[in-house]
């Protein structure tokens, strides 16, 4: 599995078009709010072209690319965090997902409601941004409840009914825990939390078909900017267009693509913000029988990636063969890279990198 992300946004935004686009898995989209009314899974593959370059190179009988899980999750309202509309439910798929792409309308359409009248991408993220924040709230009071009494007598107690104050406070402030320094020390004093504002943030601009690539479009400079200023990323797509993407024979994209004036697809972009925002990336197994790629988080160590194929070969790794991407191209696959000395040994603690072609060598 790549990461598992959950679509959220007012309701009206486009979520359903867009994961419909994305998937190709059929959930219904229509004009009214609410209209999701149980979360929609998707799985997809993500497309990852350097599979199919290493493809050049060998005969194998199947392409296994890592794959991606969107949940669409049911439009939130203010009230949410009370159980308004269908919040509660809603509010707690969120906390099973990786990062939460937050998609934030930018076009006009007189043909479909906004729940709040107008389009303003800001006051649609801060009422989304808020019921999360309450929702931590009620979290944080719960805890605060049940360590009240254990924290006059037990030390460990007393310092995590005090991260609570601090949190609380800085919740009761507008901050999302990803935006309050120092988050990641405070919360691994207390493992069990799994607050909402903790996720990291996405942002998609839907924008109208005619906006796309607009580097003058207000809305999305407004948008760009609020995301700058908390560490996250935008991407901009259109819904409509990534739904013909995806009626469209893989051979006939990338020409459609060119005539929309676009080098990647929604989802191709989405998937590489996605990695980068959470630190993930890929490598690579090969051989006659399948192509592989495989997600890790940067840093893995060659033996901890091993783990991620199957537990025997991280317990009896003995080393790894790597081979480069770059290399494996230049050379023209494994065995002239072997020629050419591209081919090296690595002990367990070698850092694996991105697109690393490899070959796990353990005892049983």
């Amino acid at each position: 599995m790549g990461f598992r992300a959950g679509i959220v946004g007012l309701p009206n935004v486009g979520k359903s078009t867009i994961f419909n686009a994305l998937t190709s898995a059929g959930a219904t989209a229509s004009n009214f709010p609410f209209c999701t009314i149980e979360p929609n899974v998707g799985v997809v593959p993500l497309r990852d072209r350097r599979l199919y370059k290493i493809n050049e190179f060998v005969d194998t009988e199947k392409i296994i690319p890592t794959m991606m899980e969107f949940v669409d999750i049911a439009g939130l309202v203010r009230g949410a965090s009370k159980g308004e509309g269908l919040g509660n439910q809603f509010l707690a798929k969120i906390a099973e997902v990786d990062v939460i792409i937050h998609v934030v309308r930018c076009f006009e359409d007189s043909n479909i409601v906004h729940v709040d009248g107008e389009i303003d991408p800001l006051r649609d993220i801060q009422t989304v941004e808020t019921e999360l924040i309450l929702k931590d709230l009620e979290f944080v009071d719960k805890m605060k409840q049940r360590l009240k009494k254990q924290s006059k007598a037990d030390k460990g107690a007393a310092e995590q009914f005090k991260i609570l104050e601090s949190l609380e406070k800085q919740l009761n402030e507008g901050k999302a825990c990803r935006n309050i320094d120092g988050i990641d020390d405070l919360l691994a004093e207390i493992p069990e939390f799994r607050l909402l504002t903790t996720k990291k943030v996405l942002y998609v601009a839907n924008v109208a078909s005619e906006a796309v690539g607009d580097s003058n479009n207000e809305q999305i400079k407004i948008l760009r900017a609020h995301a700058s200023n908390e560490g996250s990323e935008v991407v901009e797509l259109c819904g409509a267009i990534e739904a013909e993407i995806a009626e469209l024979p893989e051979e006939e994209r990338a020409e459609y693509l060119e005539t929309m004036g676009l080098k990647e697809s929604g989802l191709d972009r989405l998937v590489k913000k996605g990695y980068d925002l959470l630190g993930l990336i890929s490598f690579f197994t090969v051989g006659p029988k399948e192509i592989r790629a495989w997600t890790i988080a940067s840093g893995y160590s060659a033996k901890k990636a091993a783990g991620v194929i199957h537990t025997d070969f991280e317990k009896g790794f003995i080393r790894a063969e790597v081979i480069a991407y770059k290399d494996y191209l230049d050379c023209g696959g494994e065995n002239k890279a072997k020629e050419k000395g591209k081919l090296r040994l690595e002990g367990k603690e070698y850092t694996v990198c991105d697109a690393d072609v490899m070959h796990f060598r353990f005892s049983v």
